[in-house]
């Protein structure tokens, strides 16, 4: 038997690669809402970052959520992530 493949992920914050099962995803939704993605079938293109708010903070910094979903992000989806972040932790 052929062992099975585990899919790997890269963290925007920390930009390593990681199991898909340890990292949250972040979601813009087709009306063009940002949102964490909990259980990882929400429609929409999706990011990965760490379970850690340092990562969310360096992929902020770094505008990489910004780049990814082609879009302006406002400072309000910003705070929410981070607030659902430490309630997760």
């Amino acid at each position: 038997m052929k062992p099975k493949k585990i899919p790997l992920r890269m963290c925007l914050g920390c930009n390593e690669m990681k199991p898909k099962q340890e990292l949250l995803r972040v979601v813009k939704s087709p009306e063009n809402e940002v949102s964490l993605d909990l259980i990882g079938k929400k429609n929409g293109r999706g990011a990965y970052i760490c379970h850690s708010t340092e990562c969310l903070e360096r992929a902020v910094k770094s505008k990489r959520l910004e780049r990814t979903f082609q879009t302006a992000i406002p400072n309000e989806v910003y705070e929410s992530l981070k607030k659902e972040l430490d309630s997760l932790g």
